[in-house]
């Protein structure tokens, strides 16, 4: 197995432990055999579902764009809605707190469940508590975080990250979770049963009966939201097991972690994502589990309701035009299941909680580009644009990849300086500015241009396979350009084209 697997998230801001930058990372990934077998036949078989469901609506296309307007709009006017959603959330018996970063939401969250006296929580399948490293943070003050989603469990149990968006286990096989079931359930409550086998329905009812006893004892829920509606309070969970619902129902306490991007405006706006979201993710026609509540009720749930609002780096990703529309994103992993990258280098070489095309944008935005595994996945990418195909609310992951590129290469970032948004540039890559200013110049003297190919095209065999010194870094990756033997002027000139006048 790929040595890249294994570890825990850190608490601060979902970077995991020891990942190198992307290229090694997914250097070492490729070469485990039985790893790119689990994610080809898993990706493909997804990707092919989620065309037939997709091909199935006729008004798909007026689907996405109103998905895409929709987004845009709510981000424009995100502090409105955000100031309407804490109002509705309050009226309705809950309570809301804000968190700048992760630190502070895994703090809110270790005191609310430390002022309910109990010592261990059931979560449901949360990007943003990972995002936060929540489950490292209660493990530190005493608290046991029990995850409920199958492909969570088995993460957890496995003692490893999560590895895509919408099924975190992608990377295991049936063979490899049974041989976790057998070994690790013991140690986090009821034991898996003797002689379990790797067939689909044995697995699941051993998970089962594993979960059935937490649910029933658990004081405490932890949740994510897929969506919060503004206009009512109202806070939306699609799942396809019900553990989710579990989670939201029998605890007396629960609390929602959610990132401040997943608002939408009104009631109705719901109508066009549940019909994008499920066909997108998980191919059908709707999910078989779709929860919603609006704060408390007597008698009928939990009894409190804490909402925590998670910023960390969301605001300033809203800062920059091209980056932002990232935050529309609505985690359906789509876009994962195209990727011919993530498809050969698996989700634990992006290093983040947030693996594929839509973590190579959403990553280095929320935790900036210093980082060595954060300046390198912008580059993670072939820029095909099967993403952009995908994605139901339309984000253009490469548009949004070249411009990271550009961020990466002044060394710098986005940041807010009064009302004006500027890059902050950093020193270094002087050999990279000093060729492009070069090219710039011969590029703009045709002379100077028509000579530079004849004499290259002269030269062709006399050009390495690599680059020495700054060019290294490029051909490390790639071949050299094999030079054609004439300059297209010249070819032009002796052919039809000459008839014509090209200077």
């Amino acid at each position: 197995m790929s040595g890249t697997r294994h570890g825990a998230p850190g608490a601060a801001g979902g970077t995991f432990l020891g990942m190198p930058a992307f290229p090694k990372a997914a250097h070492e990934a490729v070469h485990d055999a039985t790893l790119r077998a689990n994610l080809r036949h898993a990706t493909h078989t997804i990707r092919a579902k989620r065309a037939a469901a997709v091909a199935e609506l006729s008004d798909w296309a007026t689907l996405r764009e109103a998905g895409k307007r929709i987004k845009d709009h709510t981000l424009r006017h995100l502090d409105r809605y955000l100031v309407q959603l804490e109002e509705s959330v309050t009226a309705a018996g809950g309570v809301v707190h804000w968190a700048a970063d992760a630190a502070e939401a895994n703090r809110i969250v270790t005191e609310l469940v430390k002022e309910t006296g109990e010592s261990e929580v059931v979560k449901v399948k949360s990007m943003a508590t990972q995002e936060t490293g929540l489950n490292e943070a209660l493990e530190a003050e005493g608290i046991r975080a029990y995850e409920t989603d199958l492909a969570e469990l088995i993460v957890q149990l496995g003692k490893d990250r999560p590895s895509h968006i919408l099924v975190p286990a992608i990377h295991r096989n049936r063979g490899e979770i049974r041989d976790i079931f057998t070994r690790e359930m013991s140690a986090w409550g009821r034991p898996a049963p003797e002689g379990l086998t790797d067939t689909p329905a044995a697995l699941a009812e051993a998970a089962r009966l594993h979960l059935r006893e937490k649910f029933l004892r658990a004081k405490v829920g932890v949740s994510g939201a897929n969506f919060m509606v503004a206009e009512t309070g109202t806070l939306v969970v699609v799942e396809s097991e019900g553990n989710g619902r579990m989670c939201l129902t029998l605890p007396e306490t629960l609390i929602s972690v959610v990132g401040i991007e997943k608002i939408v405006p009104a009631w109705r706006d719901l109508g066009v994502f549940l019909q994008t979201l499920p066909r997108s993710s998980t191919a059908e026609r709707m999910n078989p589990y779709t929860s919603m509540w609006t704060g408390t009720t007597d008698g009928d749930g939990p009894k409190a309701f804490h909402l925590v609002l998670l910023d960390n780096g969301r605001t300033d990703t809203l800062a920059d035009d091209v980056g932002r529309q990232a935050l529309r994103c609505i985690r359906c992993s789509a876009c994962l299941n195209v990727c011919p990258v993530y498809e050969r280098a698996g989700g634990h070489a992006y290093g983040s909680v947030y693996p594929g095309p839509i973590g190579a944008i959403l990553s280095p935005q929320l935790r900036g580009t210093q980082s060595e595994i954060d300046a390198s996945l912008p580059y993670a990418s072939s820029l095909c644009g099967a993403c952009y195909e995908v994605c139901p609310v339309a984000i253009d992951i490469p548009e949004v990849l070249v411009h990271l590129r550009e961020r990466v290469a002044q060394g710098g970032r986005v940041t807010r300086e009064g009302e004006k948004v500027v890059l902050k540039p950093a020193r270094g890559h002087a050999a990279e500015r000093a060729a492009i200013r070069a090219t710039r110049w011969a590029l703009t003297r045709p002379g100077v241009l028509r000579a530079g190919q004849r004499l290259a095209s002269r030269g062709r065999r006399l050009v390495p396979r690599t680059l020495p010194g700054p060019g290294r870094a490029w051909t490390d990756t790639r071949d050299v350009p094999a030079l054609p033997a004439e300059p297209f002027r010249d070819w032009w000139l002796r052919t039809d084209g000459g008839k014509k006048d090209v200077t």
